[in-house]
């Protein structure tokens, strides 16, 4: 078989794979409408959609599941596709979207939002978190290139781990001291997308599409990287550029998530490693797949979320930590990882 008739076979699999994962969103999609407190038939969701009747299905999937099924998608498409870039810039398999302060720069200023402004409606403090990551990562970023080489996998990592323990230390300590301000950020910081109205979703909408769109821009640089800044200069490659468009890729992606659901820990780092067996390092296949694999990941573990508890919910963040922490050291000790 032929050089070319290989590369023909590869490609058709992964578009195979590729349609079986949009099938598999499709189903999380229609399962996040349809169950709750109150199941219903995938002909009443159809109808809500299609043709409101002011019905309670209607209101249910329109005004309760519609928009918390939206937010996941998109929370699912950026987290999955921020977990492969961080992975593959720091060439870290235990690398998540959070070692940039992501995820401790929006605590920060949620908290700030809370305690010193008086903001405890979640629509309130969304672009406090926003502005928050967005700022700890620009500083992450400064931090990292700081030295004669620029920014390198290594400086990046070291600094998005200080300013997270610094800015840990700061939360902790308003939190400390001000406890009605733990009261309203502790439903926040579990991570969780009910809640949420259609206009969380249509306020992140545009940071994320943007920041999927500096993804692919940026997956064939990446793919140089992985073969080394030596290599990859030679290539005719850019470095510092590089990095610079995949930071702000990740910046886009895992701050607008983070800013609407809260953190979500292990979906960004468990969902590049299911499709890394599938497309293997190539990243112009794994992204798309890993922000597919997310959407999956996130709109199941709602579903599951408030079915294991009805009537009552159990967040989002506590479901994907109880399926995460173990699946990942299954994944650690029993499978022979892709190399990055």
């Amino acid at each position: 078989m032929t050089a070319g008739a290989l590369t023909r076979t590869g490609r058709g699999s992964r578009l195979t794979a590729l349609a079986g994962l949009l099938l598999l969103a499709g189903v999380a999609v229609l399962l996040s409408l349809g169950l709750g407190a109150q199941t219903l038939h995938p002909s009443d969701v159809w109808q809500a959609l299609v043709h409101p009747d002011g019905s309670d299905a209607t209101a249910v999937v329109r005004e309760l599941r519609g928009p918390r099924t939206l937010l996941g998608v998109l929370v699912g498409l950026a987290l999955g596709a921020a977990g492969a870039l961080m992975q593959g810039h720091t060439r870290n398999p235990i690398a998540d979207p959070g070692l940039l302060g992501v995820s401790a720069g929006a605590s920060f200023a949620v908290v700030v939002a809370i305690a010193f402004l008086g903001i405890t409606h979640f629509q309130g403090y969304v672009y406090f978190a926003f502005a928050g990551s967005l700022g700890a990562s620009v500083l992450v970023f400064a931090l990292g290139r700081a030295g004669a080489g620029g920014p390198t996998p290594v400086t990046l990592a070291l600094a998005g781990m200080a300013l997270s323990a610094l800015l840990a230390s700061f939360t902790s300590s308003i939190l400390i001291s001000d406890p009605e301000t733990l009261s309203v950020f502790r439903f926040w910081v579990v991570g969780s997308l009910a809640g949420r109205d259609w206009a969380t979703a249509w306020a992140v909408l545009p940071f994320i599409a943007a920041g999927l769109v500096v993804a692919a821009v940026n997956a064939p640089a990446l793919n140089a990287l992985g073969l080394g800044e030596d290599v990859a200069r030679a290539l005719g490659q850019n470095v510092a550029a590089a990095r610079t468009v995949g930071v702000a890729a990740i910046v886009l992606l895992a701050g607008a998530a983070t800013a609407a659901a809260g953190p979500l820990a292990f979906a960004g780092l468990i969902v590049p490693h299911i499709a890394r067996l599938i497309t293997g390092p190539d990243h112009r296949w794994l992204i798309p797949f890993s922000a597919l694999l997310g959407v999956s990941l996130i709109l199941v573990a709602d579903v599951v979320g408030r079915l294991i508890a009805s009537p009552a919910e159990l967040q989002t963040g506590i479901v994907l930590a109880f399926v995460g922490a173990p699946f990942f050291i299954w994944l650690v000790r029993r499978i022979r990882m892709v190399r990055l």
